[in-house]
């Protein structure tokens, strides 16, 4: 009854150590007797978390320990553990570190892991572009694409998956090829072979021009009457105005009936005695010209 209260004990006392280490199992997990030392044991595989202490030994569970707070491996036979990393500028924590696993890190929006184990953060590629190892993106080079997240550009592919398909897309830097089914060609009319067909009317389709030329024309030819009209308007007013410049103005004279007015009795006298005189000289004149020629 004591050894089973005993046993109970140690059992109790090992769950609360491997609580404490979180579900760590201590000790060595596999081992084979050595050779080399009898009553011994080979240790070839520690617990996960666990470290060797030494190779062989009596006692398996003294082979292997855990790692201490802030280390762990992933090896089954490392004599050291590693330090736990710490989530620093890009990086956000995720989850913390075991001695099983090391502390997990996520990268801010718009940046990726640029490894497994995400100990460093790069720029996040779209599709048309690809990762470079200055840990920036860059296009897609001519003659590639890229149609996923944050993967390298691949070449265009150069025939359908399907030969019944034709290429109807030649691709661009986020999108291969695309393939498609030929249309079918549409289907023509069928004509009976008693009827025959019928001709092109090409009158109708001569009638727009022909009445386009005839109205021009119309338009032409009274343009021309119109001009010739105008001219001949101008040439006949320039003739008037010519022949009025050239006919002297003739003022009548106005013989105003006598009236019994001294003034006006005595400026018609005066007149009549000039017109007089006027005659008298001309009548000399001619007689002294007819003496003259009897003379000679």
């Amino acid at each position: 009854m004591a050894g089973f209260f005993w046993m109970l004990g140690l059992a109790l006392l090992a769950q609360g150590f491997l609580c404490i280490l979180g579900d760590v199992e201590v000790g060595c997990k596999k081992w084979v007797p050595d050779t080399e030392d009898k009553g011994s044991v080979k240790c070839i595989e520690c617990h996960p978390g666990n470290r060797l202490v030494k190779p062989s030994g009596t006692n398996p569970q003294q082979l292997c320990t855990p790692c201490e707070d802030g280390t762990y491996t992933y090896q089954s036979l490392g004599y050291r553990c590693s330090s736990c990393i710490q989530c620093v500028g890009a990086l956000v924590h995720f989850k913390d570190c075991t001695p099983k696993s090391n502390t997990q890190c996520r990268c801010k929006e718009g940046l990726r892991c640029g490894d497994a184990g995400c100990t460093f953060c790069v720029d996040e590629c779209g599709k048309g572009e690809e990762p470079t190892k200055k840990r920036d993106c860059r296009p897609c080079p001519k003659g590639t694409f890229n149609d996923q997240i944050h993967q390298d550009c691949k070449s265009f592919s150069t025939r359908c998956p399907d030969p019944t398909h034709i290429i109807v897309f030649q691709g661009n830097a986020s999108s291969d090829i695309i393939c498609e089914l030929p249309q079918p060609p549409t289907t023509l009319p069928v004509t009976n072979p008693k009827t025959k067909p019928e001709k092109p009317d090409g009158n109708k389709e001569q009638l727009w021009p022909m009445e386009s030329f005839a109205v021009i024309g119309a338009l032409m030819m009274c343009l021309i009457i119109f001009i010739v009209l105008v001219s001949a308007l101008i040439h006949c007013k320039g003739k008037k105005e010519k022949a009025q410049r050239r006919t002297p103005s003739k003022t009548p004279i106005v013989i105003s009936s006598p009236s019994d007015e001294p003034r006006t009795l005595i400026a018609i006298e005066c007149s009549f005695h000039e017109a007089q005189q006027e005659q008298g000289n001309s009548t000399e004149s001619l007689i002294s010209k007819d003496s003259e020629e009897e003379i000679v």
